[in-house]
């Protein structure tokens, strides 16, 4: 039996050691801005964490399968040629995502912000806080992110409510949120930037939410109008956690900057160690069932 051979082009020398270990599979190192590789003119998959780029194609002039490095793909839907499939990194960083939430709520809800402060001015002061314990967590995004949160959060006797686009079987649809926003004292966003999503949490969309609750936005910025934000943590109504803004990086002299009640992180809830040893473990997966004749389990459909 001929194996046959698939030039794979990673962005650096973990992804040649990673898809090494694949029969039939050869890896070479091609990075943006970097001579193009020989290979690169019969290379059938490209892996890649950049986005995309007309010079890509015209260099690229075989690739049948993109397969990202991360879970988003809203900066290459409706970018790539027809008949090239695009696949994601699903999987990989939803426990890191997951766990930063967990973090920042038990920061605040603990004051950990007031103890540090406590420590730097040298004064001891012993208080009650809030707890995590009994809280009714609001998680929109029912995919791998929200089901690594629900597992974590569940842990704390956190009351966990998963939301996706459309309902299912212990899941609401996003047709509901108007009803159980009020209910809930955190919501949650772990949902792909998409035509849909983009500007899904408004002015209307925070005023259901209950006096004291909290945002949290582990998805991408534009998912939320900042300016409807910004006016409600202004007011001290409510509370925020954000990984990620719009815009994005923060511009000096933003109102974010200056917001009370806002815990904010510049977009490092999926930056830890192993990151891209986990990356490239969803890539092998994906590539295994690329090279048997199956399509990808993380392909993108339309908006995805």
């Amino acid at each position: 039996m001929v194996i046959m051979t698939v030039t794979v082009l990673v962005p650096d020398e973990e992804g040649v050691a990673a898809l090494s270990e694949i029969e039939g599979v050869r890896p070479v190192v091609y990075r943006r801005g970097e001579p193009v590789p020989a290979e690169a003119a019969e290379a059938e998959v490209l892996v890649t964490g950049d986005g995309p780029s007309d010079e890509l194609w015209r260099e690229l002039p075989n690739i049948k399968l993109v397969q990202l490095l991360a879970a988003g793909a809203e900066d290459w839907v409706g970018k790539v040629p027809d008949g090239v499939l695009l696949s994601t990194c699903r999987g990989a960083h939803g426990g890191s995502s997951a766990e930063w939430v967990v973090a920042v709520l038990l920061a605040i809800y603990r004051g950990l912000d007031d103890f540090a402060e406590g420590l730097r001015r040298k004064h001891w002061e012993r208080r009650t806080t809030d707890t995590l314990q009994g809280k009714r967590v609001l998680i929109i995004g029912a995919g791998d992110l929200g089901r690594h949160l629900r597992r974590r959060l569940e842990t704390f006797d956190v009351r966990c409510t998963m939301v996706g686009a459309n309902a299912r079987e212990g899941v609401h649809g996003t047709d509901e949120l108007p009803a159980l926003l009020p209910d809930h004292d955190v919501t949650v966003l772990m949902v792909p930037l998409t035509p849909h999503t983009r500007g899904m949490v408004d002015a209307e969309f925070l005023a259901a939410m209950p006096d004291d609750a909290i945002l949290v936005n582990v998805s991408r910025g534009p998912v939320v109008v900042t300016d409807a934000l910004v006016a409600e943590l202004a007011s001290g109504r409510l509370r925020a956690a954000l990984d990620v803004t719009d815009p994005e990086p923060l511009p000096d002299g933003h109102p974010l900057w200056d917001c009370p009640g806002l815990l904010l992180t510049p977009h490092v809830a999926g930056s830890v160690s192993g990151r891209r040893q986990r990356a490239y473990a969803v890539v092998v997966r994906e590539l295994s069932h690329y090279l048997g004749g199956e399509l990808p389990k993380n392909l993108v459909h339309g908006e995805y």
